[in-house]
């Protein structure tokens, strides 16, 4: 297999405000978000993080995005560190969270423009991926729309687009189907297999049995931060259903914590 990604011991410690430290329910002042983290990911394939809420996903993802930097370990995408060299993985990626806020002022034309010269697109190659991007997912119609009249399934598929507009290698999705109706987010699944058919590589995070059953070729189990298995889904799932093996997987790593 072709090799895009090697992460290798990658940790994150937060330090817990008191606030947080009620959420939590805990008197630590330290929470360890990401613990010693290690996987590959190959070109072509959709990876996917298995895990609950808290367990380290978003900010691996974070990590691997050049958005906050490990204590300790590294990664490296297509040849570049994200310690040594984050400009060039920004370069090579696309990042795409639910969080992502676009100002309401703005319209998805003058978004895709603005993403496209800071990405240093040639102005004819982007206008040729915006006319194709925007009528594959419907924003053709809506072009000239601020950003506030926008319905959230369309904000979500605009957020996708700025986010592809300089065909990056590999895409790294923090939860691709949060709060999505069944529509846009069948929409949203059917164009990451397509991208996965064009050789590009995808990154995800999620919570969802069925979306990993669905999409990805191979998948990586965190809990507390650990990675506990990774492998293709009969290699994790050893004859179980994936949402049986996780949760006994879950049980021997959490034990009389439950």
């Amino acid at each position: 297999m072709d090799e895009i990604l090697r992460v290798e011991g990658i940790s994150k410690t937060f330090t817990l405000s008191k606030k947080q430290q009620k959420i939590e329910g805990t008197t630590l002042r330290k929470k360890v978000a990401v613990d010693n983290l290690s996987f590959t990911a190959n070109r072509g394939e959709i990876f996917g993080l298995l895990g609950p809420n808290g367990a380290g996903k978003t900010t691996t993802l974070r990590m691997l995005s050049t958005l906050i930097s490990p204590d300790s370990g590294n990664a490296v995408l297509d040849g570049c560190s994200i310690v040594n060299d984050p400009e060039g993985v920004r370069s090579k990626i696309g990042f795409l969270t639910s969080e992502l806020k676009l100002e309401d002022f703005f319209t998805p034309n003058y978004l895709f423009d603005f993403f496209s010269r800071l990405h240093q697109v040639p102005e004819e190659v982007s206008k040729v991926r915006k006319e194709q991007m925007f009528s594959r997912f419907g924003i053709d119609k809506f072009a000239e729309v601020k950003v506030k009249s926008l319905s959230t399934g369309m904000k979500q598929k605009l957020s996708l687009v700025i986010s592809l507009v300089h065909d990056p290698e590999v895409i790294i999705f923090d939860e691709p189907t949060n709060g999505l109706d069944v529509l846009t987010a069948r929409t949203v699944t059917d164009y990451l297999q397509e991208l996965r058919g064009e050789g590009k590589t995808i990154i995800l995070s999620t919570h969802i049995f069925s979306l990993v059953e669905r999409l990805c070729d191979r998948v990586g189990i965190i809990i507390d931060g650990r990675l506990i298995a990774c492998g293709t889904l009969d290699e994790v799932c050893d004859g179980m259903t994936l949402e049986d093996r996780f949760f006994e997987i879950f049980k021997e790593v959490k034990g009389d914590e439950q």
